[in-house]
């Protein structure tokens, strides 16, 4: 078998509908297996997943063990020559795999590899590339040198934003979002670290992998990630686990540096933890201001699910224009400039990969409209605020 896909699931279940179905099309052709691992939601994901995809393998825990130990679960039963550990927040393209398969094949010292993942307005997601967190490079990030000196091989390590985003990059730290690993590296090195609860464990098993000989790589083909829908990351929480995550690494792998960063961490995670409060309620006051304000949407449709998508806009309310297209017409990208909030694509009716390339820019302070996908397998409409059905 090639290749195994692993997918951690708590409460997600239309991300993970959309995720599986992406999967599915970038995995014709391929001799793969798929598990899902379900960290005991309560939103009912398993009997509704295990009836539209009776394919997938289902493994059920009774609790939330967290990220680490749910995937090592399914990479003890993983019977592919290569393993993918995907978060349940993303959509792949229909070339992603094979892509990254004939990679790994033709480069037997590349140990795992990553990809370009972009955030909900099409721009690039700066954590697809990383490199080791020494405590040189942590301290660059926390004090934000990195942001300042972004394009520094010294200061903007944490990043590596002096690579070349449109070219297969060594690096150092794949996003446990998209992790692409060679089963050899892995049956190596060890599994994912279950010390780590959420957090941490990508850059621990990236650090080990290196260490084994082997090498990371970033490759230029795009996935969507919502980035953590299931764990909001300006929440106090997040901080909290965050850096404490890092304090584990720290003492794992830099552990003559631990006392002094462990304080340093301390004090990061007390100032973080203010801002992210702060920022909080600055979060919750636009919100309530952007609620009252109706959202636009731009419906790209050749007829097959116009009625129901039109039928979604007009129950939520929502301003909506009409883009009538031929299968696999484009609109053109002027309309990325105009007013609307959301742009909608039918899965269906366009292939992921070219909703993703149509959405990809590099202009991150222009206010953009955001990617929304309907899924007519449930009838709705994917955003980053969910499932609008």
């Amino acid at each position: 078998m090639k290749l195994s896909i692993v997918i951690v699931n708590y409460n997600v279940r239309y991300y993970l509908e959309q995720c599986l179905l992406s999967v599915e099309k970038a995995l014709s052709g391929m001799c793969a297996e798929v598990f899902v691992v379900d960290n005991h939601s309560t939103d009912d994901s398993v009997p509704y997943l295990k009836s539209k995809f009776p394919w997938v393998r289902y493994i059920e825990n009774q609790e939330n063990v967290g990220f680490s130990r749910a995937n090592n679960k399914a990479l003890r039963e993983a019977r592919g020559e290569y393993v993918l550990l995907l978060n349940p927040d993303t959509f792949i393209g229909e070339r992603t795999l094979r892509e990254c398969v004939d990679f790994m094949d033709k480069n037997p010292q590349a140990g795992m590899c990553g990809v370009a993942m972009l955030k909900v307005d099409g721009s690039f997601a700066p954590e697809s590339r990383r490199g080791i967190p020494t405590p040189f490079v942590a301290f660059c990030k926390m004090t934000g040198l990195g942001s300042l000196f972004p394009k520094s091989r010294l200061f903007g390590r944490y990043y590596m934003q002096y690579l070349n985003k449109y070219s297969i990059n060594p690096i150092e730290i794949i996003s446990g979002a998209f992790m692409f690993i060679r089963k050899e590296a892995l049956d190596k090195v060890g599994l994912l670290d279950e010390t780590f609860f959420m957090y941490g464990e990508d850059i621990d098993l990236s650090y080990r992998v290196l260490k084994g000989g082997y090498k990371n790589y970033y490759l230029p083909t795009q996935i969507l990630h919502y980035k953590g829908e299931s764990t909001k990351k300006d929440s106090i929480k997040y901080v909290n686990t965050f850096y404490k995550a890092m304090v584990i690494f720290f003492k794992k792998h830099f552990s003559h540096y631990s006392a002094i960063y462990s304080l340093f961490i301390t004090l990061v995670i007390a100032v973080k933890g203010v801002m992210s409060y702060v920022m909080q309620k600055i979060y919750a006051y636009s919100r309530k201001r952007e609620r009252r304000r109706r959202k636009k949407y731009l419906i790209v449709s050749d007829g097959q699910n116009l009625d129901d998508m039109k039928h979604i806009a007009e129950k939520h309310q929502f301003n909506y224009d009409v883009f009538h297209s031929r299968l696999g017409d484009m609109p053109s990208t002027d309309v990325l400039y105009r007013d609307y909030d959301y742009i909608v694509f039918d899965t269906s009716r366009y292939p992921f990969s070219s909703i993703l390339e149509f959405f990809r820019h590099e202009e991150p302070n222009r206010h953009r409209p955001q990617i929304a996908t309907y899924i007519p397998s449930n009838k709705s409409i994917m955003t980053i605020q969910g499932a609008i059905l």
